[in-house]
């Protein structure tokens, strides 16, 4: 084929037409020439195939990368001007300036790898969820295995489940299920973690509940709700063998509130508001605490969420918590003040 020949396509004819085709040789009229791929696809099975929508040009993210780095240009100028120009006026001013940078660097240095090493262990914790639950679909034992050993791998370094650790290692090569084996590995490692969790999460509840109730102005309830729930989601990380800092957060948070999208958005659910607006709160206490104890169970309903997001393992053996268990003494004290 010379080079400036275009490619084509021939249509084949269906199988109904097989024998006619053969008794007469294709010519000129029975023989569809076409140049463009897409109506090559259409002659070929009579199927229309959409043109795919090209790729616009991300217009906006290469502004913000173009300003980031004038920005970080003008900053090093700035910066090395300003060295110069202390080296001629007293040059242990330039030393002094460039010990400054030096140091500004290395904290610098610090807080990046800080980072990563945030992100990387919540990636480790999300894929060693995944995987688990991977092998409790697949009934796949190695993987279950696998599992397990990277769990207790990953709790390696807690002086407080060495016993759980020993008696998963007492099992050894032993024949168990997917679910045997895994909910051995969550009661043995992620239980007491599961108790310091739910601890949390019902000190947190009953501290907003509190300052709800108790503050004047409802920008001191809507800023320690927030300073709640930041505090809550790094400590259940922490609990879990999480080390989060700014953009391991800002992950967390968003899986946390993801969470809470799929189960139900911001609702309590469980019946609790059932049982709150059952206690007549706002009617027969005061609006006051009852918007205390709505905001400490809401409260209770992202710390489960954040749970769920920080665990390693999925729930097998051991009950989810509810709100019920980690906000209950609220309701109860309620009911209480009713009476």
């Amino acid at each position: 084929m010379s080079s400036g020949q275009r490619p084509r396509a021939f249509r084949i004819p269906s199988g109904d037409s097989i024998e006619m085709a053969e008794a007469a040789p294709p010519t000129s009229e029975n023989i569809r020439l076409v140049d463009e791929p897409f109506e090559i696809v259409e002659a070929a099975d009579g199927v229309v195939v959409p043109v795919a929508r090209k790729r616009r040009v991300p217009w906006l993210t290469l502004l913000f990368s173009a300003l980031g780095g004038l920005v970080s240009i003008a900053i090093g100028l700035s910066i090395e001007r300003l060295i110069v120009d202390l080296f001629s006026a007293a040059p242990w001013l330039g030393w002094v300036a460039l010990a400054f940078l030096a140091l500004a660097l290395i904290a610098l240095t610090a807080i990046v790898a800080r980072e990563i090493a945030g992100v990387w262990r919540e990636r480790r914790i999300e894929a060693l969820r995944a995987r688990a639950v991977e092998a409790l679909a697949t009934r796949d034992h190695t993987a279950a295995q696998a599992v397990v050993q990277e769990l207790r791998t990953f709790y390696a370094d807690r002086p407080a489940l060495a016993e759980g650790r020993a008696r998963l290692d007492a099992l050894g090569d032993a024949i168990l299920d997917v679910d045997d084996r895994i909910g051995i590995a969550e009661r043995e490692l992620l239980a007491p973690l599961d108790m310091r969790a739910k601890n949390a999460i019902a000190q947190a509840a009953k501290q907003v509940s509190a300052v709800t109730a108790l503050s004047p102005r409802a920008i001191v309830d809507v800023v320690f709700v927030v300073f709640a729930a930041v505090r809550l989601l790094r400590r259940i990380a922490a609990i879990y063998g999480g080390r989060p800092g700014f953009l391991g957060f800002l992950r967390l948070a968003r899986a946390a509130f993801a969470h809470l999208t799929v189960t139900g958005g911001m609702a309590v659910g469980e019946g609790v508001i059932q049982q709150v607006l059952g206690l007549g709160l706002a009617a027969r206490i005061s609006a006051k605490l009852g918007e205390g104890i709505l905001n400490g169970l809401m409260t209770a309903r992202f710390g489960l969420a954040a749970l769920a997001v920080c665990r390693p393992l999925p729930f097998t053996r051991e009950a989810p918590p509810s709100v019920n268990d980690v906000a209950g003494e609220l309701l109860r004290a309620a009911s209480k003040d009713e009476a």
